[in-house]
């Protein structure tokens, strides 16, 4: 089972009174996955949904040639895997742990009924997909209009906001993988990277990042400028 302590802070269940957290610590069970562990995979009957108690899982589909390509990364606190299971559908895309992880799984049947007694967990779950929404308009609108600097600009101001970090960040996968989401290659990543840091907006230092010019990176994010 989830520990109960755990749940008051995790977006979802904010402000819920004891008693609905003791309903859904009744319902919750918990899975622990080894680092590259898969959780599930895409086509799978969706029968529940997971939320993130530790460690990191990343949402992936799989090309014909099995090149992957990461479309999310969720830490502690966030759920994952819900919207098909709302829909009563399939998974759409596979999920797998980045490293040794803990999730707590929540069965569709016992959550559905759960919500229709407690309006404010619908309300929550509302919030959480209409951000999540946001979130994947956003990552559309980067891979569509912006130039390569710019996606990774907008990337690294978003994991400022995600992470609470004012000047410094830590990317949540590895370059290889962060290249695929952004649609470019390693090799341009690494120049950009470096040309930003030469320019003084960023400086690096292995998966951690200080934004120095936050308002560089939001102008190149923007599309005001352009990194030359």
């Amino acid at each position: 089972m989830a520990a109960n302590n755990s749940l008051p802070t995790i977006p979802l269940f904010n402000g819920l009174p004891d008693e609905q957290l003791r309903d859904l610590n009744s319902i919750g069970v918990e899975k622990r996955f080894k680092r590259g562990g898969t959780i599930f995979s895409e086509g799978q009957p969706a029968l529940g949904f997971y939320v993130v108690l530790s460690g990191r899982v990343k949402i992936f589909k799989l090309s014909p040639e099995g090149k992957e390509q990461i479309l999310h990364v969720f830490g502690p606190g966030e759920p994952f895997g819900e919207v098909p299971v709302f829909e009563g559908k399939r998974f759409p895309a596979h999920a797998a742990a980045l490293e040794d992880s803990t999730a707590c799984f929540y069965p569709r049947d016992a959550f559905v009924g759960l919500i229709k007694s407690n309006p404010s967990l619908a309300l929550n779950m509302l919030a959480v997909l209409s951000r999540r929404l946001r979130t994947f308009a956003a990552l559309v609108d980067n891979l569509a209009l912006k130039e390569v600097p710019g996606r990774i600009a907008a990337h690294l101001l978003y994991l400022s906001d995600r992470q609470g970090t004012a000047n410094q960040v830590e990317l949540d996968v590895p370059k290889n993988q962060l290249a695929g989401m952004l649609g470019t290659i390693p090799e341009t990543l690494s120049r950009i990277f470096a040309k930003m840091a030469t320019r003084g907006f960023i400086q690096l230092d292995g998966p951690r990042i200080t934004l120095l010019d936050t308002a560089e990176l939001r102008d190149l994010a923007d599309g005001v400028k352009r990194l030359t």
